[in-house]
C-alpha cells in the first residue's frame, strides 16, 4: 500500500452501554481522524460467549464478520473501560473468538489502545493487560502516546459526546502517531 492511500482503521469499543464514555471517545476519534485515515466502528454486541462446542459447529456469523473486519483493516483501535482492574468481559470474549485459528487476524496488525474512566487511573491496568494479551497474538501495539482519560464524567456530556478540548487534542495527537505507526509497518506495494 502506498503511503498516500487511505488508512482503514477498525475501532472497537470495550463497552456495550449506549452512553459509554469509551464509545463516545471512539466516536470522537472517528471525527478527529487525520487526513488519510478512516475509522469504521465494529459492533461486538452480537458475539456470543465463547464455547468450544459452538466453534466446533462453525464460527457464528458475528465472529466471522468481526474476524473479516479485523483482517481487512490497516490498523485496529481499541477504546475500552476497565472493569475490576481488568479487561471487560465483552471485549475479552470478542478477542478470544477472533483469535481462534486458522489465520487469527491480530498477527502483525498495527494497534492502538485508549480508554476512559470516571476514576483516576484512566483504564491503565486494562490497557496493560491488553498489551500482554496481544504480545501472544503478535499484535503490533503502539507504545506512545498513551491515552488514559481519567475523570471522564466531567469531559463528556449526558449523551457521551466528548466536550473537553484538551482530551480531543490528545486523541488527535494519538491518531496522528497511529497513522505513522501503521504506515511504517506496511509492506511497499
Amino acid at each position: 500500500m502506498a503511503n498516500d492511500s487511505i488508512l482503514n482503521v477498525l475501532g472497537i469499543s470495550g463497552s456495550l452501554r449506549a452512553k459509554s464514555f469509551n464509545s463516545g471517545a471512539l466516536r470522537a476519534a472517528q471525527d478527529l481522524a487525520p487526513d488519510g485515515m478512516s475509522i469504521e466502528i465494529a459492533d461486538i454486541s452480537g458475539v456470543p460467549l465463547y464455547n468450544d462446542d459452538v466453534e466446533a459447529e462453525g464460527m457464528p456469523d458475528a465472529v466471522v464478520q468481526l474476524r473479516g473486519q479485523i483482517a481487512a483493516a490497516d490498523g485496529l483501535l481499541i477504546v475500552t473501560p476497565e472493569y475490576n482492574y481488568s479487561i471487560p468481559g465483552v471485549l475479552k470474549n470478542a478477542i478470544d473468538w477472533a483469535s481462534r485459528p486458522p489465520e487469527q487476524p491480530f498477527d502483525g496488525k498495527p494497534m492502538a489502545i485508549m480508554g476512559a474512566s470516571p476514576g483516576g487511573s484512566g483504564t491503565m491496568r486494562c490497557q496493560y493487560q491488553l498489551r500482554q494479551a496481544f504480545v501472544f497474538l503478535n499484535g503490533l501495539i503502539m507504545n506512545r502516546p498513551e491515552v488514559m482519560i481519567s475523570g471522564a464524567g466531567a469531559l463528556f456530556d449526558d449523551d457521551a459526546h466528548l466536550t473537553d478540548q484538551h482530551t480531543r487534542e490528545r486523541i488527535s495527537t494519538c491518531l496522528e502517531s497511529f497513522a505513522s505507526w501503521i504506515r511504517a509497518r506496511q509492506t511497499p506495494a
